[in-house]
This record gives C-alpha cells, structure tokens and sequence, in this order.
C-alpha cells in the first residue's frame, strides 16, 4: 500500500486529520462515500500526479536506454500508476475538478506508450479503460489508441485492448443500435485496415472479423470491408482473410458468457423444458419472501433456457447458409481482380488454393460468368494432384445454369477421362462419379446418351463406393431427364417426359404462384360431391328397380305383349331423351343414355325370368287375366316414368350445384385478390403436393438452382463410401483398440497354476499312492504303447492279410 507524502502534513493538520494517516485506497473509499469533505486530499493527490508526471518525463528523456523501456527510477513509475488509477476512480465524483485529467492521461498514453515500463503502461490503460467504461470518456476518441496499443510487443496488454474494444462496441449495440456512432467507429478501423501497416492492418482485421463473428457489426459494410482485405499488399492479411471466408460457416457462435455456456449444456442435456401453472404460481404466491424470490429467480432462468433452446432449435432446423461474401457490392469485379492475382501470385500450392475456393464460392454464390476459370482448373484435375477432392468441390461449387455448357464441358470431359476408366483406381472412379453427379444436377445439358449409358455399367461394380456413385447417377437422371437412360434403368419416373431446361430458358410467373392449385381443389371437391349424388341417384333408381320387379313378379303376360311394352318404354326413354337435349348438354345426355340402357338391361333380365316362370294352361285362363294384365302396365310404366325422372332430376340439380360452385370460385378469384385464407389454403394444398411428390420420389427430391448456388459443397460428400487405406499407426491403433475388452495374455500352465477349486484327475493320478507291482505294470504298458506308435509311424496301418489267416 502506498501511503501519502511528507508533504500532505500540512492540509492534512489544516484539515483537523492530522493523527490519521490514509493510504490511497482507504482514502479513495472515503472520498467516494464523502466527496465534499475530502476536496483538499483531491487537490493533493491531483498535484502530486502531475508532479509525478513531469519527474517521469524529465527522467526518461535524460536516461533514455533501450526501445524496450526507461532507466529511470523504479518507485516514480509505481507512484504514477498508483495515483493515474486513483484519480480514475475518483473522477465521477469530481467532474469539475478532475475534467482535465481524461484528456491528459490518454495524451500522455498515446505520446509514451512505446518508451513506458510495460507495468506502468498496463497501470495506466487500466485507468484509461475505466474511464471509458464510466462514459466519462467516448470510445470513438480512444479507438485509435487502443487499435495502437495493441500493435506493441506486450501480450497483456494487446489482449487488454482488444478484449475491452470488442466488449465495449458490443455493449453499446446491445439494446439499440446507434448507426452514427457504429459508423463513426467503422471508419477508424476500415482506414486501419487499408493502412500499408502490416501490424495495423491485422489488428484491425480481427477486430471486426470478431464483432462480425459476434453478430455485433452483422451489415454490409463490415462483410464488405473484410472481403474487400483480400487485396491487401501484405501477403498474410490476405491469407488471414481467405481463411476468415474459408471458415466462417464452421466457426461456431461462442459469444456466449461461461454461465450461458453451462445452461446450453444442460438444455443439450435435458431438451424439453416445461413450465407447468402450478410453478409459476407457487413462484408468486407461496412460501415466504426469500423462498418466492428463489422461485422467480428459477422460473426465470427456465425462461432463458425455453427461449434460448427455441432459438437455437430455429437456428438449427433453418437451412439458412451465411457467408460474408454475400454482401459484395461489386461480386463480379471482386472475382476478377482476385483471378488476376490468382495467375499472377507466386504464392505456395496451398494459398492458390485457398483464392480458388474463394472464387468458386463467389462464383457459385452469386451466379456470376467467369469463363478464363474453368481451363485454369483443367491444369490441375489430375487423379495425383494434391487436394484433388477440395478442387473438384471448388470446380462444382462454379458450375451453374447461367454459364453456357460450352464453357464447362472441356473440364467436364477431362474430369471423365481421367477419373472414370477401367485402369483407374475405384476411389478415383467413385470420387469422379460423384462429381459428374453434381455438375449434371447443376448443369444438365453437359450430358449426353452414350456418355451416360456407359456410366450407368459402374453400377455392377464390386466396390461399394463405385456402385453407390453410379447408382446415385441413375436417380439423378430418372428425374431430371429419364430419356438418356435405358429402359430397365428408368424405373417408374414421376415424369416420363421431364427433360432440363434449354440455356438461357427462364420460367416466368404471370400469376400468384401455386395459384392453380386453388381450383384443382374446388374440381376435387365439385367430383366428391357429384360422386356422392350418383351414388344417391343409384341408390334411389335401384330401389325403384326393385319395386317394379316385385310388381313384375306379382303379374304374368305374354311373350308377344312383354315385347310390346318393351318397345313402348324404349320410345318413352327416347322421347324422354329428346326433351332432356333441350335442357341439358352432351354430357348429361351421354349419363341419362347410360343409365336408361342400364334399365333396359334390368327389364330384359326380368321378363326373361318372368317368361320362363309363366306356364299359360289354357286359352281362357289368359282371357280371364286380360284386364288384370293391363292394370299392371299401367302401373308399371307409371312408376317406371316416376323413376327415370327422379333421377335425371338428380343429376340436372348435382350439375347445377357443380356449376354454381366453380363459378362462384372462380368469380372470386376473377377480381385478382386473394384473403389470407387462400393463402393458408395454397400453403396447405402446396405441402400436400410436395409431400405426395416425395412419397413418388421414395424421399429424393432435387433442389433448385438458387438452394444449389447458396449452399457450399462438402469435399468429404465427394468421397463417400470410400475405404481409404490406412498407415501402419493407424492399424495398430485398431489392433489395441480390439484388444480393450480382453485380458491380459497368460500361458495355460500358468493359468493352470493360477486355478482355484481343486486338482484335475490327471494331477490326482500323479499323486495318487500305487504298490511297487501296479508301477511296474503301468510302467510295461507305457513302454508297450510306445513301442507299437515308432512301429506305426512309418507307414500306414492296412490290417491282416487274408491269406495269413
């Protein structure tokens, strides 16, 4: 602790504290509880400081020794940093009379800060920051210094600046953003940046690659500006910002504090967090004022971990792709000029591709035209070349429907040629497989029949990868284009007709998309309910037709009158149809046709059996029945008219509820506007549709041109399946990693040394007590037995001639 001066005795006794002595940090809590009564220690303090000040600068201009630091004394460098940290903290409470003292401090920081001890130097940007965490101080006036500070050879303290620069800019955006201040400070790093300054330039470039990182500065200018770096004079600022663009999808959001980070863990722990009435009211209402502060605090972290487990759920389940190179204001020029430095760089083979993959992405992104690209990449598809996977990936990630086939096809070919023949290796043959696959998804028209039918043979490969990739090929052109493929290999195509789009071809939209499936649905159900009034109509007519045949039944007529009657209903139904012609259309007519041969049919069924039933006996016995026979056709045509109209009344009242349902549809669409509900309903009919689609496609399902540019391609996809061989530490490391589960090795005997539980028969017989006589026995047969194998052991055992019996 640094205790005040000799020279403090006078104010001190003139004060009435003249018994007490105060260190620094007593004295500063003093002040800060009574800032009125202790005015006179302030002025002190304030001109001892200064004091300091002028004795440091006096001392280091006079023994100046090395770059590193000051020869000057140790304890003036301690008492300055001790009293800068003092006023620090004391200058909210005295505004009038410390308002010179921020301004001072980062002068002398920002004129010093190379030649200071590196403890006094961190003392005072300590004081400095503190300062500017109290707002006494704008950051916009000391980024400059801090971005400096942080090019100086002292770890410490460039981790303290930057910590406390990336901090603050985040904390002021935190509740609301301030574009003209976040502007303001954008510009003083972006001239940073483009600073021939090495040191500098990298500085500045990490500090806005972490608040672009951290979402802080998430607009255009800031993507824009870190691009734009790739141009940079330095070698290594460039290759700083190729990795940043390189990486930046795999780069995961750690902005997280650590009790944040320990929550995510255990909502990964334990995923569904449910907030049920009872807590929330128990929180609130029950138990004392302690316990029911625990509760809200509980219930409120629950809240957090709901809401940031939703969050990071939508993040997830979006299949949303972000790369600052989205935000280029001139992407084609971009391309170009990094494709200029490209060929003329003489960089290593890894920075080269490292600006290829930032082209292609860029390319592919944006959906731009780069023709000189693609026989650049020819040079290097060779099966040998180094990091061929991450090449070919960059070569598809290029590939798009708005360059001309012509451009891509020469690349396509040697891609073909080299990697898919019989010579080649099947990893090689599965990798170019795979990339064919994914050029013809995004360029379709580089393929050709025969080119394709001999791809397709591959699918008969014993390598796994081979035939997957061959496989993978035959789904791709069963929906894209089933024509070029046999046959046998077109399966069951949803579209039999499908062919890829001519270059250039470009579907436009006059309507609301999806519309049609708006009145698709009204004709389905305008058909159910047709479909149901038919089965009605049926219904009825067969009841009808039911009647007449027990009223048939009940009668018997001659042959010759049946056919009469028969006649007679044929020119009723005729006469009938003629009338409904006025009324009706073709359609309606075409039904009633129908339906009246389907009577005719019935009735010709029924007289038949009627005919064959009826047995005329006698002359008089028909003469008797002659009135009774005409009471029953009267009765029958009666009913039979009856029925026929009842029925097409049905079908004339289906077909103009059908109508009116159609036109009131459509009139409600003629005028152009569509409710929410049709929305929700196009919605609803569209996810239906897709989900009949996928059903069809067995789950594959082709993406669109603007979901192919967007999403980056994976190398790893490219070498799928592939079993690539393995060196001799990795073979071992399998070995011993087989042997976890065993034992350690041990030899029989000693496991049999080892053995608990008793001897084995074979032991016991060993010490087992036997007489002289029984030894001597065993001991002749052993003998015997041995004598019998040495006999045997040279040829074979055949048995007793037959003639030596």
């Amino acid at each position: 602790m640094v205790s005040l001066a000799s020279g403090s005795a006078d104010p001190l006794s003139a004060s009435g504290r003249s018994s007490e002595k105060l260190s620094l940090p007593s004295l500063q809590s003093k002040m800060k509880t009574d800032p009125e009564g202790y005015g006179t220690e302030l002025h002190l303090v304030r001109s001892q400081f200064y004091s300091a000040l002028e004795l440091f600068q006096q001392q280091a201009a006079l023994n100046f020794s090395s770059i590193t630091g000051v020869g000057a004394d140790p304890t003036v460098a301690k008492d300055l940093g001790d009293r800068a940290m003092f006023l620090a903290h004391v200058t909210p409470f005295y505004p009038k009379q410390l308002a010179e003292f921020p301004s001072d401090l980062a002068a002398f920081l920002k004129s010093s800060a190379r030649t200071l001890p590196s403890g006094l130097r961190f003392h005072v940007t300590q004081a400095l920051i503190l300062l500017v965490n109290r707002k006494i101080i704008d950051i916009k006036d000391t980024l400059a210094l801090f971005m400096e500070l942080q090019t100086l050879d002292d770890r410490n303290l460039r981790k303290l600046a930057f910590s406390h620069v990336v901090h603050s800019i985040r904390r002021m955006n935190k509740n609301h953003k301030n574009e003209a201040k976040n502007r303001a400070l954008q510009n003083v790093l972006f001239a940073l940046l483009q600073q021939e300054d090495e040191a500098k330039a990298k500085r500045s470039l990490i500090t806005l690659s972490e608040l672009h990182r951290r979402k802080v500065w998430f607009d255009d200018r800031t993507a824009n500006a870190i691009c734009m770096a790739c141009f940079h004079s330095s070698s290594r600022i460039m290759i700083a910002v190729l990795s940043f663009l390189l990486d930046y999808e795999k780069i995961e959001n750690d902005d997280e504090d650590i009790d944040d980070l320990s929550s995510e863990d255990e909502i990964a722990k334990n995923p569904q967090v449910v907030i049920s009435k009872e807590t929330a009211y128990k929180a609130h209402h029950k138990g004392t004022t302690a316990s029911k502060k625990k509760k809200k605090a509980k219930l409120q972290r629950a809240i957090r971990s709901m809401k940031r487990q939703q969050r990071l759920s939508s993040e997830t389940s979006n299949n949303s792709y972000y790369s600052p190179l989205y935000h280029l204001k001139d992407a084609q020029g971009f391309v170009e000029k990094l494709f200029s430095r490209l060929q003329t760089c003489n960089e290593r083979f890894e920075v080269k591709m490292m600006m290829l993959k930032v082209i292609a992405r860029t390319v592919g992104l944006h959906r731009l035209i780069l023709l000189n690209f693609y026989p650049f990449l020819q040079r290097y598809v060779q099966p040998h070349q180094k990091d061929i996977t991450n090449l070919l990936a960059a070569a598809v990630q290029a590939c798009h429907d708005v360059v001309p086939p012509d451009a891509v096809e020469p690349l396509f070919k040697q891609i073909v040629n080299q990697f898919v023949h019989d010579r080649s290796r099947p990893e090689a043959i599965a990798v170019g497989l795979n990339v064919i696959r994914e050029i013809c998804l995004r360029m379709p028209l580089l393929m050709n029949e025969d080119l394709l039918q001999d791809l397709v043979l591959y699918k008969k490969s014993h390598e796994k990868a081979v035939s997957a990739a061959a496989r993978s090929l035959i789904t791709l052109f069963r929906e894209i284009c089933p024509s070029l493929l046999v046959k046998k290999d077109r399966g069951r195509p949803v579209n039999p007709k499908a062919k890829p789009k001519a270059y250039g071809e470009v579907s436009v939209l006059s309507n609301v998309p999806d519309i049609e499936l708006l009145e698709h649905e009204d004709e389905i159900d305008g058909s159910e309910d047709d479909e149901s009034g038919d089965e009605a109509a049926s219904i009825s007519s067969d009841d009808g037709i039911g009647d007449s045949d027990d009223e048939k039944s009940q009668y018997t007529a001659d042959g010759g009158s049946e056919d009469e009657d028969i006649e007679d209903v044929d020119d009723e139904n005729d006469s009938i149809d003629e009338g409904d012609s006025d009324d009706c259309d073709e359609e309606n007519d075409d039904e009633d046709n129908v339906e009246t041969e389907e009577l005719d049919a019935e009735e010709d069924d029924d007289y038949e059996e009627v005919s064959d039933s009826s047995k005329p006996d006698d002359s008089a016995g028909d003469i008797g029945n002659e009135d009774l026979k005409a009471k029953a056709r009267k009765r029958k045509f009666s009913d039979f008219e009856g029925q026929l109209i009842a029925a097409d009344t049905s079908l004339r009242a289906l077909k103009r509820l059908a109508e009116a349902r159609t036109s009131g549809s459509s009139s409600d669409l003629a005028d152009g506007i569509l409710s929410d509900e049709h929305f929700q309903k196009i919605k609803k009919l569209k996810a239906k549709k897709e989900a009949k689609t996928a059903l069809a496609q067995q789950g594959f399902k082709i993406p669109s041109s603007d979901q192919l540019s967007f999403k980056r391609v994976d190398p790893s996809k490219l070498e799928a399946h592939i079993r690539l061989k393995l060196n001799k530490e990795e073979r071992l490391a399998l070995v011993k990693a087989g042997r976890e589960d065993r034992g350690q090795y041990q030899a029989r005997t000693a496991i049999k040394q080892n053995k608990t539980g008793g001897l084995s028969n074979r032991q016991k017989e060993h010490k087992k007590y036997m007489p002289l006589a029984a030894k001597k026995a065993k001991a002749q047969r052993s003998r015997q037995e041995k004598n019998k194998k040495r006999l045997r052991s040279g040829k074979q055992f055949r048995g007793k001639k037959a003639w030596k019996q």
